[in-house]
């Protein structure tokens, strides 16, 4: 029967027949590609191809932006952290150190009967209400050879109490420059054990001795907190061991 058809006819079978053998050997995914319709809709280049569109990318930007800041912020509040706890650490090391250096000297204190220029002295005074004592002692430093006087005292500036401390000789008179020990202490105490009682005061021109115990008392202020370190002192010299 196809011999006696049309030539358009013969024509349209012959097309239909090759498709069918692509179909065979290329598989199903090939279609799209022997398709015309998709050929009038994508042409012959890859504009159909998956892509991603405007608004997803400004989607994508704005999540990432909220990433980024995330991050930013929580290492700048751990910086900051950081910082601020090697501040109060290095701050308290410092209290400590100066009670250790205090201690010690009270422990190599001299004082001998008779004699004006070898002294121990507690002066108690206050500042704006907290407790600011004044203490002058001869003793043995290791900042000069022999006998130094040895002087601690709180003073006022820009509304911060500063622990300072002037060492000089007690035999004559020189200039000697105050170097401050602590910054913005909230109080300095010094008590002498007298009769199992702690008292403020001691002069060794009344009492004509050096007490057999001695309480240092620093208070600092880190982080609006207030922190307070003690230690006692024995002094040694001249005591029976």
């Amino acid at each position: 029967m196809s011999l006696f058809l049309s030539k358009g006819v013969f024509i349209k079978l012959d097309v239909a027949a090759h498709f069918s053998v692509r179909h065979f050997f290329i598989g199903e995914h090939s279609t799209s590609q022997a398709n015309p319709e998709s050929f009038r809709d994508c042409g012959y280049q890859s504009r159909c191809s998956p892509g991603f569109t405007l608004i997803e990318i400004l989607v994508a930007v704005a999540i990432l932006s909220i990433l980024l800041a995330a991050i930013y912020s929580t290492f700048f509040l751990s910086h900051k952290a950081i910082e601020g706890m090697d501040e109060s650490m290095m701050k308290l090391q410092e209290a400590r150190r100066a009670l250790d250096i205090l201690k010690r000297e009270i422990d190599s204190t001299f004082y001998a009967v008779g004699d004006q220029n070898t002294f121990f002295r507690i002066v108690d005074r206050d500042v704006y209400g907290k407790q600011a004592t004044r203490l002058e002692f001869t003793a043995f430093s290791p900042q000069r050879p022999g006998v130094s006087r040895v002087t601690y005292f709180i003073e006022e500036k820009e509304g911060k109490l500063i622990l300072f401390k002037k060492v000089e000789s007690p035999y004559r008179k020189e200039e000697t420059e105050e170097a401050d020990i602590i910054e913005d202490m909230e109080s300095f105490g010094i008590e002498a054990k007298f009769n199992n009682t702690w008292v403020k005061t001691w002069d060794t021109s009344i009492n004509k001795d050096i007490p057999e115990e001695i309480r240092i008392n620093l208070a600092i202020t880190i982080k609006g907190r207030t922190v307070t370190l003690s230690d006692i002192s024995s002094p040694k010299i001249g005591r029976k061991m």
